[in-house]
């Protein structure tokens, strides 16, 4: 949402209906990628911080540069930060822009997947691994191999297969890619043309590679055709995240620039997913990026918003709310103001 219209918001009254609050308020924490391991709910978000630099379309003034987990004993504890979990100076391939991160665990070794900008301003995606959920987590030395653009997020399936989502468009540079391939001639597809769609890929055994060449996902609406560009409303912008819910695969996103929480569903982790509705309406700040998880048989939203720094679009605050699914398997939409429009 534009700058000059937050400006306009009571944050007294904001902070007073708001759903949930912040899970922590020393640190700006955003992009909340949530999981339960041993049966302790770990965060992994981004760490906000005041680069003081210039806002821009490309997201240049998200200037984050490192990692802190936060961990919780159950959704109603006190949120620990465990501190800084890895930081860019010590990924070599990387040169700024540590965005939003997610991690996996298999045989006993935690892994962190994380975007960051190289030297030559192209974003790719990097692992790093720990033996502690909540880190130091040691990088690889490169990049993953065939990784581009941002947001990963692992979801591992039934089977033990792990797959790699991500993707995002502006900032995150997915229109400057066709067929995996960059060029700085592509932009974005017409307003009537299909929209670019999130990619997957599965991961390697040892989850430090991608074990195929990554595929495009397709969304589409309720006559199975695609979203397309100009369908604001709907269609992928950022922030992929899969979770699966009485045998339904649910991919859910965010629409960017009109700041909603979307999901559609499927049957295979490939796609496509069929578009259902809104799952978070828009929240205080520019961005909205989430997680869904499930702790103690409820499901739950972890998701953020800018109302602990009064709109600072880049100085975000990590929150958790419950997630209600309706006898169709549909999910109730949330207002995290309590009906109070934004």
């Amino acid at each position: 949402m534009p700058e000059d219209n937050i400006k306009q918001i009571d944050f007294e009254e904001i902070n007073k209906t708001a759903i949930s609050q912040p899970l922590v308020s020393h640190i700006y924490t955003a992009d909340p990628s949530a999981h339960v391991f041993d049966g302790k709910i770990y965060i992994y978000p981004s760490h906000d911080i005041d680069a003081e630099i210039p806002f821009n379309d490309n997201g240049d003034h998200f200037g984050m540069e490192d990692y802190h987990v936060l961990s919780m004993d159950n959704v109603d504890a006190v949120t620990v930060d465990n501190g800084v979990a890895l930081h860019v100076k010590d990924v070599l391939w990387a040169e700024r822009q540590m965005w939003a991160p997610d991690a996996a665990h298999k045989n006993g070794n935690y892994y962190l997947y994380f975007p960051a900008k190289r030297a030559n301003d192209i974003f790719q995606i990097g692992v790093a691994i720990s033996d502690s959920p909540t880190g130091p987590f040691t990088p690889e030395p490169e990049a993953i191999k065939g990784s581009y653009t941002i947001d990963p997020a692992i979801y591992e399936d039934e089977d033990g297969k792990y797959y790699m989502y991500f993707g995002g468009i502006w900032g995150g540079q997915l229109q400057k890619y066709r067929n995996n391939q960059y060029s700085e001639a592509n932009e974005e597809p017409l307003a009537n043309e299909p929209a670019l769609g999130p990619i997957v890929a599965l991961l390697s055994d040892d989850m430090k590679q991608l074990a195929e060449e990554p595929k495009e996902i397709q969304i589409l609406d309720e006559n199975g055709a695609n979203l397309l560009a100009g369908d604001n409303d709907r269609r992928f912008f950022e922030a992929s995240w899969v979770h699966k819910y009485k045998g339904k695969y649910y991919f859910s996103y965010s629409t960017g620039d009109t700041h909603l929480i979307c999901y559609a569903t499927g049957d295979s982790p490939y796609g496509p997913f069929t578009y259902q509705g809104i799952i978070l309406e828009p929240v205080v700040g520019w961005t909205s990026h989430h997680s869904i998880c499930e702790v103690e048989g409820k499901w739950y939203l972890f998701y953020h918003d800018s109302s602990l720094s009064k709109g600072v679009t880049h100085l975000r605050s990590v929150k958790v709310t419950e997630i209600k699914y309706n006898e169709d398997g549909s999910i109730v939409t949330i207002n995290p103001y309590n009906n109070m429009k934004i």
